[in-house]
């Protein structure tokens, strides 16, 4: 590069006279000034050989001003020196641009530069170890080695002398060159893999999770320590420079390692809308992308990098997009289901347990979703109660079970047993509770919601005991459609109801220990407080073959609901159904 473009006027004698009187004394400004660029010659020599000047070597080959502690005095010296030499150029072209002066101090400055440039290169080059972003975004840390410092102060030493000589796109052209192939060399160290659409859609789910896993870790690791230590590098390689060579240096460097890392998650999206079960690894990504937003924000703030904001903004649109898509595809996927097989003795259904494990997962992510699902109008599936919440998130998971509960509504129907079909409700509703009560989702449901459902299991636990016992109890009553029945033939009664009651349900479950207590209190509270004081109040003795020991009504009443062997915890019955 030419620094100055000397002119090529020629001068007539006249012209040069009358130059000559309007500066009396330019002799003598133009002597010291030729005496300063001979004096910065002299030093600016002493590391280029006339064999150095004369060929075309290779980057590392030449001597090198910053390799000791000695040689960079002399770096500074010769830095000082190339300074003198152009503020001497700059006064001699003002006092006489004609000098031939001024061709030898421009060929010195090229020379120079040359120089220069090699040195930047040589050091860009052989102390990639000291300058890993890594370790460049530490650098203000006590513990940051005092070599990454004076690497970075060489660079900037060089940098501002070039940039003030008018060679800055030479140092720019050489810092790109380098610092880019770093970046690319540590992610693909990382194992950074640049899918296309059309790769992604081929990959087998299993594959395709590992690697958005490590995207994941990659994309964190190159925001908060790649591009970020690029970031710090170049601002201050280039902080005597423009904004714009210091915001054009870090675009050239990152921007296009950014694009691809940012372009990933807008490929997923597109190909995982119909695919409700990769939601969660989408809602990761997502909350990846938004977690990197005040730092991408504050790294990628120029309008020479705005192409990779407006990808992330683009990716995070699609990322919602699917996110939402996800939901109303597992919506009507509830809804289509549509199996008819009935699970034994009343238990939980597949279908609970599936869409259940999928709504305390989605609960998880409660702080993304508002940003993801907006208001939207819900009608109502058949039920009493309203799903439309002033709050998105909430609205939109209580209409999923809502969904649920009304499939398993419909499916309880299909037990030929009516009592049955409301201890499957009641065991299908329950773990539905359990499930928001020991999740996220009772923050995300309130606490109205779940008093709500609650009151609603015992409305169904109170019509399961009337169906089952109802009957068995009436048989203790005193008046039997107007005709005087006995205490014996009542005991008998009763017996036998129980007999029948228990016998039905020893294939029942609830699974729950805890509501399979509850149950089994309240029916006994039901049943032995009265028979004990039917037995006594009419001095009913334990007569043979007439009915139970009230004391062993308990024991009968432990073994139930533990499925079709029972707990094992008392013997069966006797056929006759008496002692």
């Amino acid at each position: 590069m030419v620094l100055f473009a000397l002119s090529a006027t020629t001068s007539s004698s006249s012209s040069s006279s009358k130059l000559k009187k309007q500066h009396p004394h330019q002799s003598l400004s133009e002597s010291l000034m030729e005496h300063s660029i001979q004096d910065a010659e002299a030093i600016i020599n002493r590391w280029i050989s006339p064999q150095v000047l004369l060929t075309s070597s290779s980057y590392c080959s030449i001597s090198s001003l910053f390799s000791s502690k000695k040689n960079r005095e002399e770096a500074k010296r010769f830095i000082d020196a190339v300074h003198t030499l152009h503020s001497g150029m700059m006064r001699l072209i003002s006092v006489n641009p004609t000098s031939t002066k001024l061709i030898q101090a421009e060929n010195l400055m090229r020379i120079s530069m040359t120089h220069l440039s090699k040195e930047f290169y040589r050091i860009l080059k052989s102390n990639r170890r000291y300058l890993d972003p890594e370790s460049v975004s530490n650098r203000s840390s006590s513990r940051a080695p005092e070599s990454d410092s004076k690497t970075m102060g060489d660079l900037k030493m060089i940098s501002d002398c070039m940039t003030s000589s008018g060679y800055a796109q030479e140092c720019f052209k050489t810092y790109i060159k380098i610092r880019k192939s770093i970046i690319v060399d540590a992610l693909n160290q990382l194992g950074f893999e640049n899918l296309t659409l059309y790769q992604i859609q081929r990959l087998e789910w299993e594959v395709l999770e590992k690697k958005i896993r490590k995207w994941i870790r990659i994309t964190t690791r190159a925001v908060n320590t790649l591009f970020y230590g690029e970031r710090i590098l170049s601002d201050h390689v280039f902080s005597s420079s423009s904004s714009s060579i210091r915001e054009s240096s870090f675009a050239e460097i990152t921007l296009q390692t950014g694009l691809a890392l940012f372009s990933l998650p807008e490929k997923m999206a597109k190909c995982n809308k119909k695919s409700p079960e990769k939601i969660f690894l989408t809602l990761d990504v997502y909350e990846t992308v938004t977690e990197l937003l005040p730092k991408i924000d504050e790294l990628f703030s120029s309008d020479s990098t705005s192409l990779l904001k407006s990808q992330v903004d683009l990716s995070l649109s699609n990322l919602r997009d699917g996110v939402v898509s996800m939901i109303d595809g597992f919506e009507s996927w509830i809804s289509k289901e549509s199996s008819r097989y009935l699970i034994s003795g009343g238990g939980i259904h597949q279908l609970t347990r599936y869409v259940m494990s999928f709504i305390v997962f989605l609960a998880d992510y409660s702080e993304l979703l508002p940003d993801i699902i907006v208001t939207k109008s819900l009608p109502s599936p058949g039920e009493e109660e309203s799903s439309g919440d002033s709050d998105p998130v909430k609205s939109r998971i209580a209409w999923l079970i809502l969904f649920l509960l009304c499939k398993i509504d419909a499916k309880s129907r299909l037990y030929n047993d009516v009592a049955l079909s409301y201890l499957f409700l009641i065991n299908n509703l329950n773990y539905v509770l359990v499930k928001v009560r020991s999740s996220n989702l009772k923050v995300v449901l309130s606490e109205d919601w779940v008093e709500k459902h609650e009151a609603k299991v015992k409305k169904y636990v109170a019509k399961f005991e009337e169906i089952v016992w109802g009957e068995t109890m009436a048989s203790l009553n005193s008046d039997d459609d107007g005709f005087e029945v006995t205490a014996e033939e009542r005991i008998k009664r009763f017996s036998d109801g129980f007999e029948v009651a228990y016998k039905r349900q020893t294939g029942w479950v609830v699974p729950d220990s805890k509501l399979r207590d509850e149950i089994k209190r309240s029916v006994g509270m039901m049943i032995i407080p009265r028979y004990s004081g039917f037995c006594e109040r009419n001095r009913v003795g334990l007569w043979e073959n007439v009915g139970f020991d009230p004391e062993d009504i308990g024991n009968y009443l432990s073994d139930l609901y533990f499925g079709s062997h029972g707990s094992g915890s008392v013997s069966s019955i006797h056929s006759s159904g008496s002692y």
